[in-house]
Order: C-alpha cells, then sequence, then structure tokens
C-alpha cells in the first residue's frame, strides 16, 4: 500500500490529513482484537470535509489508519501532553482507554511501522511545505482533524466545537491566528477555543517555524459538527456538513489571502 495521497496545488495553503486513512495491512489486522478492528478513533470524513473548499490548495493525505502509527505523533515517542491522559506513537488503547490489540507490537515492530508509514508520509509533507515555499517564500500548514464531542479518559464535558491549536502562539504568525480565531467565534451556533485541550500534535508543532516562513495551525473539529453519529456507522450528514463548510472554507481562504500578503510585504 502506498501510505500517503498527494493534490498538487498552487496556494500557500497546504492541507494535512494524517488521521483519514483506514488501511490496515493484514499482518497488523491480524494483531488488533475486535475493539481495535472497529476503528473508531478514525477522523471520519474529514478530507470529503475540506474538499473543494480551496482552489490550488496542496494536500496531504495518510493512507494508513492511526492505529498502525499515529502520523501525528513524535516518533521518539515523547508524549505530546505529559501529564495528561493520551494516546502514544502506536496506541495500545483507544480514546475510552479500551485495549486495541490481541498481540501489542513491540519495539522492532514499531520501528518497521515507522519506516513504512510514519517517515514517508512525513517526507512527503515536508516536500510538498517546501515546495509551495519556494513559489511564494511562506506556506501555511492546516492540520485537519476530528474528534468525538465527548471522550471522557481525554477530557471532562464536551468538546467545543472549533478547537484551534497554535502550540500557544508558537507555530504561526499572530496574524493567522487571529484570522482563524475571529472566523470561528464570530459562527453563530458554534462555540470555539484556543489552544485548550488541543493545542496541535507533533505535526503543526514539528513544522510550525514562523520565522523561517512555515506557518502550521491545526483544527480539531468535534464531530457533531458534520456527522449523523458519533458511533458507528459514523455517517457524513450533508446538512450538518454543508454549514459547516461555510465557515470552514472562509477560514481557508483568509489564511490564503494574509499569506499572500505577508509575502508581498503589505499587511493590512
Amino acid at each position: 500500500m502506498t501510505p500517503f495521497e498527494i493534490t498538487r496545488g498552487t496556494s500557500p495553503v497546504i492541507l494535512g490529513f494524517p488521521h483519514t486513512g483506514t488501511e490496515v495491512p493484514p499482518d497488523i489486522w491480524a494483531d488488533l482484537n475486535e475493539e481495535g478492528r472497529k476503528l473508531r478513533d478514525t477522523d471520519w470524513h474529514i478530507h470529503r470535509l475540506y474538499a473543494g473548499l480551496l482552489p490550488e490548495v496542496t494536500t496531504v493525505r495518510a493512507t494508513f489508519h492511526r492505529y498502525c502509527i499515529d502520523a501525528n505523533r513524535d516518533p521518539s515517542g515523547a508524549s505530546l501532553y505529559p501529564g495528561q491522559n493520551t494516546t502514544g506513537l502506536v496506541p495500545l488503547t483507544d480514546f475510552d482507554d479500551q485495549p486495541l490489540w490481541s498481540k501489542e507490537p513491540d519495539g522492532k515492530e514499531i520501528e518497521r511501522r515507522k519506516a513504512l508509514f510514519h517517515a514517508p508520509y512525513h517526507a512527503a509533507l515536508a516536500a510538498e511545505i517546501e515546495r509551495v515555499k519556494s513559489i511564494h517564500g511562506i506556506a501555511v500548514l492546516y492540520d485537519c482533524h476530528s474528534i468525538r464531542s465527548k471522550c471522557p479518559f481525554l477530557f471532562d464535558g464536551i468538546l467545543p466545537d472549533f478547537n484551534i491549536g497554535t502550540d500557544n502562539g508558537r507555530t504561526c504568525a499572530p496574524e493567522l491566528e487571529e484570522a482563524v480565531v475571529d472566523i470561528c467565534r464570530s459562527a453563530k451556533g458554534y462555540t470555539s477555543i484556543l489552544n485548550g485541550r488541543f493545542r496541535g500534535g507533533w505535526t503543526t508543532r514539528h513544522y510550525g517555524r514562523p520565522q523561517d516562513g512555515v506557518h502550521a495551525v491545526q483544527m480539531e473539529l468535534a464531530q457533531s459538527t458534520h456527522l449523523a453519529t458519533e458511533e458507528p456507522p459514523f455517517a457524513y450528514d450533508e446538512t450538518k456538513a454543508e454549514r459547516l463548510r461555510v465557515h470552514l472554507g472562509a477560514i481557508l481562504k483568509r489564511l490564503e489571502e494574509i499569506a499572500l500578503s505577508m509575502k508581498s510585504g503589505v499587511w493590512s
């Protein structure tokens, strides 16, 4: 299997999709237990949700499932959120703290999966960032995610609809952060938060280097905003999705406008 899919465009904006893939090779599938084979923690339909919102946008999508290995985790295995419940590079439990494996992967197997999936995906993403930056002198990586609105193992209560992550402002210029926050706050009927429970995963933190012209923002959407149900079969809700897409499109267009203004040295 090819671990990623790329659509190349000429916009300064790049969309990353590390968690929409559902492919699991037979040897890994054989080691998953019944719960693991439900693939519950997929970012269901997120690539469909963003499709067509910004002409000439570049997309990089992982095709493998996050249970094979999580493309949004530090390859060293370091925790994204020390002291908080989270899942690891190769998750051993799901977002409800339920075991995933009948046979857990050992260190050798994790290294194999890093080489097969994690490294190729990030090599592809890094190459696209450099390509886009060579065109514009700037690149904006917008990392696309979703999660169930209720996950007691990970957070209390109900998650806001828009969860914006910039690692407390480290991964992008203030103008870009402010633009995303303003659009989300003004979206009628939706809730939002900046750098709350999810302040950006490894992808955002690794690539977001504003001083080098590479900016990164993570958007974690509550799945209640676009799914008919947050339980199997995780069906896409066209009505919810179309309402949400208006705001997502506005975010991407504004990021593109700001990036082009920053490129030209003009900001207003």
